[in-house]
């Protein structure tokens, strides 16, 4: 198995706690309102701590599809979160597992720091496809600015 990890960095202007409340404990709530493509995210195995399974129903070129994830861990006092996707439409086939640890530390003017880093867990000595990194990056950049757009513009959440 070949092991490949990638770090990102962004700042925000959403304060760590806030952050850490819509992509973490309130995600399963919120992503679905804030990003189109989410339809739902359901608990399929677990209590909704480490080791959980969550099925996220995604419609993609109008298709629904699924992703599942499962949580790693997760530390609320840190604003420190992990999951892994295990299945579905966003693990490639040359891949065990993607694993995603995120961290939201204080930033300039009460904002964020959000830290990313990415673990590619291929199998045999496959290595993740640039095209599809590309991808996967701006997605995510994506998926971010959408939830920091709802949460700028909802100050109250």
């Amino acid at each position: 198995m070949g092991v490949f990890t990638f770090e990102d960095e962004t700042t925000s202007p959403v304060a760590p706690a806030k952050l850490y409340k819509a992509f973490v404990t309130d995600a399963d709530n919120l992503i679905p309102k804030v990003v189109s493509a989410i339809q739902g995210v359901e608990i399929v195995e677990g209590n909704g701590g480490p080791g959980t399974i969550k099925k996220l129903t995604v419609v993609e070129d109008g298709e629904t599809k699924h992703v599942l994830h499962k949580i790693e861990s997760s530390d609320e006092a840190n604003f420190a979160y992990s999951y892994s996707v295990v299945g579905g439409v966003a693990l490639p086939e040359t891949a065990e597992k993607i694993t995603f640890s995120s961290k939201f530390v204080a930033g300039p003017n009460g904002g964020s720091i959000a830290k990313l880093t990415v673990t590619h867990h291929t199998k045999g000595d496959a290595k993740p496809d640039e095209e599809e990194l590309k991808i996967g990056k701006a997605k995510g950049n994506a998926f971010f600015k959408a939830v920091e757009a709802y949460l700028l513009a909802n100050p109250d959440y």
